[in-house]
């Protein structure tokens, strides 16, 4: 008869050769980057070496649109809205009302171009209006399982 065969022990594998292998040199900063890095640098150096590295000129340049949102498409606008979400090129934008829903969606490829002009490392291919959060039908005395409330009787 033939002996069984050992189990193998995936998870100790995994971790051996994790141990033993070899790691792979970091970027080597060339001498005419930084000629001695004891030597105290700039933090502008210092972050603009550390951004560029890392590829974070997008995420920055999407970070600065919505903290900077009052200066980019002005006082009156920015009291009525707010940026939601930038997620492939798509920024969204919640307004306090539906009728400022509406005006931004009439002004939107002028507000677009504004937007790609503010924040030119920001990736703002398209903008998404929507109005406030609409109330809930779904709770109270009079609510039915299933059916879509009030709304219903309009058609």
């Amino acid at each position: 008869m033939s002996e069984p065969k050992p189990k193998r022990d995936i998870a100790r594998e995994l971790f051996r050769s994790y141990k033993t292998q070899i790691k792979k040199p970091k970027r080597i900063i060339e001498s005419e980057e930084r000629i001695n890095i004891s030597d105290p640098q700039p933090l502008s150096s210092v972050f603009n070496e550390i951004i560029t590295n890392r590829d974070w000129r997008q995420g920055i340049a999407e970070g600065n649109l919505f903290s900077d949102w009052e200066k980019v498409v002005g006082e009156d606008i920015a009291q009525h809205t707010t940026p939601i979400t930038l997620l492939e090129g798509k920024l969204t934008i919640q307004t306090s009302s539906t009728a400022w829903a509406t005006q931004l969606r009439l002004i939107s490829n002028d507000l677009l171009k504004t937007l790609q002009q503010s924040a030119p490392g920001a990736l703002v291919e398209e903008l998404v209006v929507i109005g406030p959060h609409a109330p809930s039908w779904k709770r109270g005395l009079r609510t039915i399982r299933g059916a879509k409330g009030p709304r219903d009787t309009y058609g």
